[in-house]
């Protein structure tokens, strides 16, 4: 009997320590791992966020995607996107941005980081039927190859707008351009003008641009100062349409000297419903210097009376749990 009841008690403690070190906790980072670049963005009743696998060029060769329903449980969906299913991309593949069109999901991708024109490489688009993948190339060859307006074909961010049209956003090299997608992705529209490449640098641009729309302003955000050290940060500009003139207001992410560094290279998310806004980012623990060590985080982002981004608090607590309705 004293046999019974010692392995009831036994089992009983087993199964509590098992759920609390399964239970997940509110907390920055969000999620295990040396990951960067994060693209956040909501599908259906999920968070989901596409990061960069932080590591060596050689081994950037694939993305995983993460799944949450609450903002702190999260789900590790992996090699969403491999190099296997892109021929012509074999390192570097890095900042993804997706959306949704027409019931597939459309990632777009930089890779090979390339340094000139007769380099083979640049941003790629792949499609897959599920956010998870996976996904495949669409083309077959890069949707941008060359340097145009000075701008490193990396980084991209793809917008849709009001009236249904969709542009991407990108570049390195302190230079962003913005062009106008076809319907299927295939390519682009030349606008008005015959161009299809137009320059919208702003003060202070580097890479990692993003745009989202409230009260029908548009605001343009990017990143600013060195990837690899403790000064990069975000900056924004509003503006009445999506090709600016951007005149740059101010940072609202940076380092703190009491939770981290490298705060940078974001995406935002709105839960519409409760219209709460989350920045995420990544940035770079305390006294860690390794070049590719970066960790994904969430925080909440504020505005003011007058329709102005506060500066964001980074945080170890993070955002807590948030259900989407």
């Amino acid at each position: 009997m004293k046999n019974i009841v010692l392995f009831l008690f036994c089992s009983c403690v087993a199964c509590s320590v098992a759920a609390q070190s399964s239970k997940a906790a509110p907390g920055n980072p969000v999620f295990p791992g040396w990951y960067a670049d994060p693209e956040g963005i909501i599908f259906g009743k999920e968070y989901w966020i596409y990061p960069t696998y932080s590591a060596l060029y050689e081994e950037q060769v694939f993305f995983d995607a993460f799944s949450s329903r609450d903002l702190v449980h999260w789900k590790k969906h992996p090699h969403v996107l491999d190099t296997a299913n892109v021929k012509w991309a074999h390192r570097a593949v890095w900042a993804p941005s997706i959306i949704a069109k027409d019931g597939k999901y459309y990632m777009f991708f930089g890779a090979n980081d390339i340094q000139n024109d007769q380099d083979h490489g640049g941003i790629g688009v792949a499609v897959a039927n599920r956010p998870e993948g996976p996904f495949k190339d669409l083309l077959g060859k890069p949707l941008i190859d060359k340097f145009h307006h000075g701008a490193q074909p990396i980084d991209q961010f793809v917008f849709k707008d009001k009236d249904g049209s969709y542009y991407l956003f990108y570049g390195g090299w302190r230079h962003c351009n913005v062009a106008r997608l076809k319907d299927d992705f295939t390519g682009f529209k030349p606008f008005d003008d015959g161009e299809v490449f137009k320059s919208i640098t702003p003060e202070g641009y580097v890479e990692g641009p993003f745009m989202f729309i409230r009260n029908n302003k548009y605001y343009f955000m990017w990143s600013e100062g060195g990837w690899g050290g403790p000064d990069y940060s975000v900056a924004y500009a509003i503006a009445d349409s999506p090709f600016g003139p951007f005149k740059r207001i101010g940072k609202i992410l940076q380092q703190d000297a009491a939770v981290a560094t490298g705060a940078g290279h974001h995406s935002v998310m709105h839960d519409e419903k409760k219209d709460q806004w989350y920045i995420v980012y990544h940035r770079r623990p305390l006294g860690d210097t390794g070049r590719d060590h970066r960790v994904t985080c969430i925080d909440r982002m504020y505005f003011d009376e007058q329709g102005m981004i506060k500066p964001v608090k980074i945080t170890h607590e993070g955002v807590g749990v948030s259900p989407l309705k």
